[in-house]
């Protein structure tokens, strides 16, 4: 397992982590796409892994509601994935958020990402619904976890 050196960034190194999206998404994406929908959002929250200070991976979630933060975006580049890269951002997102107050996370994956169904049901989450999402023609499964320490 590599030790990643997690950090929350600001948004004016926005660039790296459009640059990593970009080697880990498909269709690419610029700031722009980033930005809007950063817009009218409560405490977004950046993360950036980096591997002897390569950026490999990042975690980008907000506020979904009182209570609640909500993670948008988890990516973690092809080069480096298996070293429980993922897993580590989403533990600081725990962190993160459960010292901001927040009682409970929560995501959505595609049902054809099953790394990411797999690191969800790793790290303490519970499938809590699924909906059909039109656009990719695949099943997206919603996921939820309480951040107390007593509940996992």
């Amino acid at each position: 397992m590599a030790q990643a050196d997690i950090s929350i960034i600001t948004e004016t190194q926005l660039p790296v982590i459009v640059d990593l999206y970009n080697q880990v998404f498909r269709p690419p994406e610029n700031e722009n796409y980033f930005r809007r929908r950063f817009q009218g959002r409560y405490n977004v929250l950046v993360m950036l892994a980096s591997l002897d200070n390569r950026p490999v991976g990042f975690n980008i979630g907000f506020e979904l509601k009182p209570g609640v933060f909500y993670t948008w975006l988890v990516g973690v580049h092809a080069d480096f994935r298996g070293q429980k890269i993922g897993r580590q951002l989403m533990e600081s997102h725990h962190e993160w958020a459960k010292s901001h107050g927040y009682e409970y996370s929560r995501f959505e994956a595609l049902n054809r990402h099953k790394s990411m169904v797999h690191l969800a049901l790793a790290v303490g989450y519970d499938i809590v619904g699924t909906r059909w999402d039109s656009m990719r023609s695949d099943l997206l499964i919603q996921f939820e976890r309480p951040l107390s320490d007593d509940a996992h």
